[in-house]
């Protein structure tokens, strides 16, 4: 079976990615990277040096129009600061809804846009990188167990049974995503998860507060924080 990955570059995309290069060989791995109109490239250029790595085809969308509509604060066109503060103190001020870098329904976009290409390209799954701290308190909604279930039943059945949609990260949360990375060797020196594109990680956005949390808690540094 051939796999197709939604691939950001990444912590979670990445393990993801390795995960099923494990799985089906790297000849039977196809990348996809998809541009969404982020306030900077650094995602997409560590999936660039991750996808070479690993020798594994890979595909660049652009869905940035998609998004022309949306004021997150990840976006380029909006004026809004990336929240420099956990997801669990982001929730509190939410009163419960998804946080402001939340991009709308974007797993949901990816997910559709990566079936079409996995049909063209002969690939049976779709594996995304959506674990539970993500969907934890509605944070992300398109992280959810429920969410992936849905996908997936869409997928499959808009496919004609063709294609399946995995998240295989649901079930546990972002430590348990590193340690599964570390096990395969994930070249964790070569991802970037921060939200502000500069130089070195800002290590207060929600995302470099968990990523750094996760590695503590497999009794290791980060790479990136070296």
């Amino acid at each position: 079976m051939k796999a197709l990955v939604l691939f950001s570059g990444g912590v979670d995309s990445t393990t993801c990615l390795a995960l099923a290069i494990d799985r089906y060989g790297k000849d039977n791995v196809v990348a996809l990277s998809v541009s969404y109109g982020q306030k900077h490239t650094k995602e997409v250029e560590a999936a660039d040096k991750i996808a070479k790595h690993y020798g594994v085809e890979f595909i660049k969308l652009d869905l940035s129009e998609m998004f022309r509509f949306s004021d997150c604060s990840l976006l380029q066109h909006s004026d809004k600061e990336v929240p420099h503060e956990s997801y669990a103190e982001q929730l509190k001020e939410t009163n419960g809804s998804p946080v402001s870098t939340y991009v709308p329904f974007r797993n949901g976009l990816f997910i559709a846009s990566a079936a079409s290409i996995a049909l063209s390209k002969g690939c049976g799954v779709i594996l995304y990188g959506a674990h539970a701290d993500d969907a934890a308190g509605n944070a992300y909604p398109d992280c959810s167990e429920v969410f992936n279930n849905a996908m997936n039943t869409a997928v499959w059945e808009g496919s004609g049974h063709q294609v399946k949609v995995e998240a295989p990260f649901v079930g546990m949360n972002k430590a348990g995503v590193v340690k599964k990375g570390l096990e395969l060797g994930v070249p964790y020196e070569l991802t970037w998860s921060c939200y502000e594109g500069h130089d070195k990680p800002c290590g207060v956005c929600g995302t470099c507060i968990d990523r750094k949390k996760a590695f503590e808690a497999n009794g290791v540094t980060d790479p990136l924080l070296k």
